[in-house]
């Protein structure tokens, strides 16, 4: 845990952020809470988002993967991509979280992807699929982030 991993990013997404002397990968991560729970983003543009995290260390009480976990790890995914559609001079703010659980995961990885519903202006909506390590369905969430201006002044 807390190890280093290279993100892919667009290239495009690399520049704009190079203009402003800002080393995106370095500057990523899945916040606080990500790392504790050992998410690790693997790809990140608008158009799609991919993490993983594992079961061990996320389960409640029974020994299943935590349906908090998995609401963390979406509203992560979710947020990514309506961060890197909002672009520098946004900041994406999660309004609402909708999670459904499918199945209950005991062990291994589970992967999410997320993908756009709505971007716009003020507004990103992002589905975010968890799966499991045979690729089964374990969770389905919808994420809506609001899409503030960024405060330069508040280093955000």
């Amino acid at each position: 845990m807390g190890e280093k991993h290279a993100v892919k990013f667009p290239q495009e997404v690399l520049d704009e952020y190079a203009a402003l002397g800002i080393d995106l990968p370095s500057l990523f991560s899945a916040g606080h809470l990500g790392e504790r729970m050992d998410i690790r983003v693997l790809e990140a543009s608008a158009e799609r988002v991919v993490a993983t995290m594992p079961v061990e260390g996320n389960t409640q009480p029974y020994g299943l993967l935590h349906g908090g976990a998995s609401a963390v790890l979406a509203e992560t995914l979710g947020s990514v991509g309506a961060m890197m559609h909002g672009g520098i001079n946004k900041i994406a703010v999660g309004v609402d979280l909708n999670c459904t659980h499918h199945r209950g995961v005991r062990s291994g990885l589970v992967t999410g992807v997320a993908t756009p519903v709505h971007r716009g202006r003020s507004t990103a909506t992002y589905e975010i699929v968890i799966s499991d390590e045979q690729d089964r369905r374990v969770c389905t969430a919808r994420l809506t982030c609001l899409l503030r201006d960024a405060d330069p002044a508040a280093g955000a």
